[in-house]
């Protein structure tokens, strides 16, 4: 084996580009990748912040005591969130932004597998999910 970087070093230089990428691209929408990731769990049906703590918890910054409760605020004030007596939900309006919004990270995601054959990136997610769970994580 030649002199290679370590995993950690791809792993934080990428994931470091990804989330530059994704803040340039959706800033210009006005929506954080934070808010971007909570309205695509929204998409899927109502849930209580608990469960959206729960469906971010890997992006956010658990030790600064960040939670779903600092992103929401501003997705219900542009009337994509609604608050509702069981949690949150998307409205009418949010998945019309959703809906827009996806063309454009779809666009990111494919600059960023250019050249990646579906096999190649199918293998890598399988190899990072055995990473994480050699190392204690497992899916709640």
């Amino acid at each position: 084996m030649t002199d290679q970087r370590p995993i950690g070093f791809w792993l934080k230089l990428v994931d470091r580009l990804i989330d530059e990428r994704f803040a340039l691209t959706l800033e210009e929408h006005g929506v954080t990748r934070r808010q971007w990731q909570l309205l695509n769990v929204l998409a899927r049906g109502n849930a209580t912040v608990e469960a959206l703590d729960a469906a971010v918890e890997p992006v956010l910054a658990a030790d600064d005591g960040e939670s779903a409760d600092e992103h929401l605020a501003e997705l219900v004030d542009s009337g994509w969130v609604a608050v509702t007596p069981s949690g949150y939900e998307l409205t009418e309006h949010g998945h019309t932004a959703l809906n827009g919004l996806s063309a454009v990270v779809q666009a990111n995601r494919e600059l960023a597998s250019e050249g990646v054959t579906e096999e190649e990136y199918d293998r890598t997610l399988a190899t990072l999910e055995r990473i994480a769970r050699n190392l204690g994580w497992s899916e709640s």
